[in-house]
């Protein structure tokens, strides 16, 4: 029974009385109309829903179609334009329908499946920023350790793989080298962290990728440095920079830019050192952005070489006679930016992993043609290794810690002639 709303106060009544009276009877009337807004509202919706249902149910083409097959119909319509929003997109093009309006409105009823895409965004941000962390460490020192002293650090007493040597005698034809089983084996080793496949190793493109340099322009061609500049080889002067690599690198510069022509600047940065100390931890990371300076600095540098010293089992003597020299044997280094485990890994993307791929084997051929057995197997690792700078980028392990200066400097002068082989000839 609807409550009068009396204007003024009888006698003996008091105005504060006759004022909650008046604010309850205000208050009867606003919960009178919501229930009757509601009740309109209710009626609107359940209409929508029955003109909806008779536009969407047809009668079924078989008897056992029930209303259970019926929605699971709808839920797997729904379940692929959440899945697969792609190709909805491109089928039934941009346009809103009023199935997508009832769907929409529904989840947003039930924002349960907002509450963990958030949560789940949230968490894999930090994970990824601890997974970045965590492969720069790995990606640092993931190569043979060595002390300060250049001696191999051993890992719970056991001696390290040795990698396979190149055999003299190899068959470079394009028949046999189209073979990706014949390619992939005779000419690199994997490590098994590491995916490689026939669309980035098919022979045919990388040979026909010209990596030779515009020699028409002025400025430097080529730039070496060293990730690791601590490195040093079995008979190094201690202090004698001359005779670790940092001292083959000004070799190599000597030779490239007196003897073959082509300019060539060397970068002695050291980015393997913390307070003093031996520290690869971070060399990648530390490296980069003074490289990449360098490259803003120098234009005409088309070359981006990073020269190593391999560390290997204390019984282990890579080296090979050329010319009747006793000569280190080097290694061409490839990182794939991809492992097994975690597939591309996109904040150490590299655009030009292919062109890489085709400056090293096509060094690895010209090396087998004029000094057979000089090369040992392309290693293919999955970080990146800073080998996104340039397109013709080398990363190259030349000895060893087991190797004599001597024996270092015979190799620089035949990876020069092998260099100006594939920039120049």
């Amino acid at each position: 029974m609807r409550t009068t709303v009396r204007d003024a106060p009888k006698e003996g009544e008091s105005l504060t009385v006759c004022v909650k009276v008046k604010l309850i009877c205000r208050w009867s009337d606003n919960v009178e109309r919501r229930k009757q807004l509601s009740q309109i509202l209710i009626v609107v919706i359940l209409g929508i829903l029955a003109v909806y249902t008779c536009m969407n149910i047809s009668p079924p083409s078989k008897p056992e179609q029930t209303d259970q097959t019926k929605i699971n119909r709808l839920l797997m319509e729904h379940a692929k334009k959440t899945f697969l929003t792609g190709f909805v997109y491109v089928e039934n093009g941009n346009d809103g329908s009023f199935a997508d309006w009832i769907t929409e409105t529904a989840m947003e009823m039930i924002p349960l499946g907002t509450y963990i895409e958030g949560k789940f965004l949230a968490h894999t941000d930090v994970e990824d920023q601890e997974t970045y962390q965590m492969i720069l460490a790995n990606q640092a020192n993931d190569e043979n350790m060595v002390d300060e002293n250049g001696k191999l650090v051993k890992k719970d007493g056991q001696e390290p793989q040795v990698v396979q040597t190149s055999a003299p005698q190899i068959d470079t034809s394009m028949e046999k080298m189209m073979n990706y089983e014949y390619l992939l084996g005779t000419f690199y080793t994997v490590d098994s962290s590491t995916m490689a496949d026939p669309e980035l190793l098919n022979a045919k493109v990388l040979l026909e990728k010209n990596m030779k340099i515009d020699q028409t322009k002025k400025g430097p061609k080529v730039l070496i440095y060293h990730t690791h500049s601590q490195e040093a080889f079995a008979d190094s002067v201690p202090g004698d920079e001359s005779t670790t690599i940092v001292g083959m690198g000004d070799l190599l510069t000597e030779l490239l830019n007196d003897t073959y022509g082509i300019e060539t600047i060397h970068h002695k940065g050291v980015y393997d050192m913390v307070n003093g100390k031996l520290d690869r931890s971070m060399a990648y990371d530390l490296a980069e952005p003074e490289i990449q300076k360098i490259l803003d600095e120098n234009p005409s540098i088309e070359v981006v070489i990073d020269l190593h010293r391999d560390g290997v089992g204390e019984q282990t003597h890579l080296v090979t006679e050329i010319n009747g020299k006793q000569t280190a044997q080097i290694m061409f280094f490839n990182g794939m930016s991809r492992t097994k485990a975690n597939g591309n890994i996109g904040y150490l993307a590299n655009p030009y992993i292919q062109d890489n791929l085709a400056f090293s084997l096509q060094m690895q051929l010209a090396a087998i043609a004029k000094y057979p057995g000089f090369t040992r197997h392309i290693y293919l690792k999955g970080y990146r290794y800073n080998m996104h700078f340039k397109p013709k980028t080398l990363l190259i392990e030349a000895g060893a810690q087991t190797n004599t200066v001597d024996e270092m400097r015979n190799a620089v002068t035949y990876l020069a002639d092998v260099l100006d082989t594939v920039l120049t000839k």
